[in-house]
């Protein structure tokens, strides 16, 4: 028989399997030798005590072989002639997933990607970090795999009511990624690992009769009443289809700038705003695993992370995008504006762990912030009416911080006590910032709604974390592009944009998902509600 069981193990026991096989045995009230196996269906650490354990819950299999798990992944057929066309724009995974699912559904997708491939993508990324050049269509957030791809892969999210996050990671799986991101709590791939599975994703669409096509960006487009029947990108090139997927991805400005100039509806959006501090990871080894930094944590243990929260003057002050071993990137799209990111290779083996550190800005904060000068180049003044209020104030903070920190992409920071503390920090301390950092007054890059917060939230950090609050730690900005500023509305049920019969905005820069699981599932419900409505049957 096969029964499901929880249980509790130290690190070096859940390490064992015969160990494990043993634990299964007393839970089942068994015989050693009557448990044949088991499946891992989930696996976590509790480090809330100085003694750490992992939670298992396994398939035990009782006096019958162990089966492998098969992966329920759907068949890919080769798409007929005949089929019907959905441009979709974008190669991130709310595009790239949608385009495998109109493939199942026997829909053939045409990918219109602004950026390259993954593998010429790398080389513009090496540019930009060594001589401080950036291409403005192909860097951390534009080309084949969006801004995930080479920014982390974590696929952790909280958004399971918007589809099945089991079948999202299953399909990573099928496509290359490692089995543990099946049952792991915080499942990532790693910026190193995810180029070949994006790779191979383009190479099963293309396979079955898709296309996909680079260096293609979306310029404008012909409409016919509430239809659009044509799209133009920047090259000349004209595409017609069907329907269209806008799955562009929250840093595409231009697209948020065409659909304003056609008089689409589109809507300002909150988002969060604030820097990515970065610790020695001993230290937050150290704090997390309670060990001593000089003998470090035990190798049965991956590196720490952690998840903080405080509310300061009602407002959340949170971390996002933890990166244990990980290392801090430029996560700018335009000269002259400085952006900041972090990420982790799969095995998390660098020297410190990255976090951002924001709050979240609503458009009633950014109008009543009058210092700050928010306005289109073109206005002298703030328009509370204009739907890309949050994007013009996103914008004017990251050329503030590219001023700060005096160009080539060098980034302002100081040291974390320093900052919260009011103190210009005299040097900086070691960091995996490759374009080097630039010691700067954060309060004056920041507004000062941020900042106040952002110092207050520090402090109460250290409070939670015995030794967090430290200038061993670096504050660098600034972290900005945590989620779209401006929404692209859509039919709740039909989920096209109200105006536009047959035009579908998608993913996280149509403010519908945050991180690759939402995106990827964001794809995965527009390409079927697409197949619903043109009487393709499911």
């Amino acid at each position: 028989m096969q029964k499901k069981i929880s249980f509790q193990l130290l690190p070096e026991e859940a390490a064992d399997q015969l160990v494990v096989k043993q634990w299964i045995a007393s839970v089942c009230t068994v015989q050693k030798n009557a448990v044949k196996g088991f499946q891992i269906l989930k696996r976590s650490i509790d480090a809330r005590s100085r003694q750490i354990k992992i939670n298992l819950t396994v398939n035990a299999f009782i006096n019958e072989a162990p089966v492998k798990k098969i992966i329920s992944v759907p068949e890919f057929h080769e798409i007929k002639k005949t089929a019907k066309t959905t441009i979709v724009i974008g190669a991130g995974p709310a595009g790239l997933f949608a385009a495998l699912q109109l493939i199942q559904l026997g829909i053939k997708p045409v990918l219109i990607e602004r950026g390259k491939d993954v593998r010429e993508r790398r080389r513009d990324l090496a540019i930009l970090n060594k001589q401080g050049i950036i291409n403005e269509e192909s860097n951390y957030c534009f080309g084949e795999g969006g801004a995930g791809t080479y920014s982390d892969g974590k696929l952790y999210t909280r958004s399971s009511k918007r589809g099945d996050v089991s079948a999202i990671l299953e399909l990573f799986v099928h496509f290359g990624a490692e089995e543990n991101i099946l049952f792991e709590t915080h499942p990532h791939i790693g910026t190193n690992k995810l180029p070949g599975i994006i790779s191979a994703m383009r190479e099963k669409i293309i396979s079955c009769g898709g296309e996909i096509h680079f260096n293609k960006k979306l310029t404008g487009f012909t409409r016919s009443g509430n239809i659009i029947t044509e799209i133009q990108t920047a090259d000349g090139d004209r595409f017609s289809a069907d329907q269209i997927i806008l799955a562009t991805g929250h840093s595409a400005r231009d697209i948020f700038f065409l659909l304003q100039n056609e008089q689409i509806i589109i809507e300002a959006k909150p988002f969060a705003l604030g820097v990515r501090v970065e610790h020695p990871q001993s230290l937050i080894d150290s704090i997390q695993y309670h060990c001593k930094r000089d003998s470090g944590r035990s190798g049965l243990l991956p590196p720490a992370s952690y998840q903080l929260v405080q509310q300061v003057d009602n407002k959340g002050v949170f971390s996002f995008c933890m990166c244990p071993g990980g290392i801090i990137a430029t996560a700018s799209t335009a000269p002259g504006e400085l952006v900041v990111n972090g990420w982790s290779p799969s095995k998390r083996n660098n020297p410190f762990a990255n976090s951002g550190m924001v709050v979240q800005v609503e458009t009633t904060d950014v109008l009543n912030m009058s210092r700050d000068k928010i306005s289109a180049p073109e206005k002298n003044r703030v328009d509370e009416n204009d739907p890309l209020l949050m994007m013009y104030f996103q914008q004017q903070i990251e050329k503030r911080a590219f001023e700060a920190g005096g160009g080539k992409f060098i980034a302002p920071a100081q040291r974390l006590v320093d900052f919260a503390e009011g103190r210009l920090s005299t040097d900086l301390p070691d960091c995996s910032y490759i374009p080097g950092l630039q010691s700067s007054d954060l309060s004056l890059v920041l507004p000062s709604y941020i900042s106040k917060r952002l110092k207050e939230g520090f402090k109460q950090f250290g409070k939670k974390m015995k030794g967090y609050y430290s200038n061993e730690a670096v504050v660098v900005a600034t972290e900005s592009r945590t989620s779209s500023p401006v929404r692209i509305p859509r039919d709740a049920e039909g989920l096209n944009h109200p105006q536009l019969q047959n035009l579908y905005p998608c993913g996280e820069g149509a403010g519908y998902a945050g991180g690759i699981v939402s995106a990827a599932m964001d794809g995965q419900r527009v390409a079927k509600k697409i197949a619903e409505k043109t009487g393709v049957r499911l």
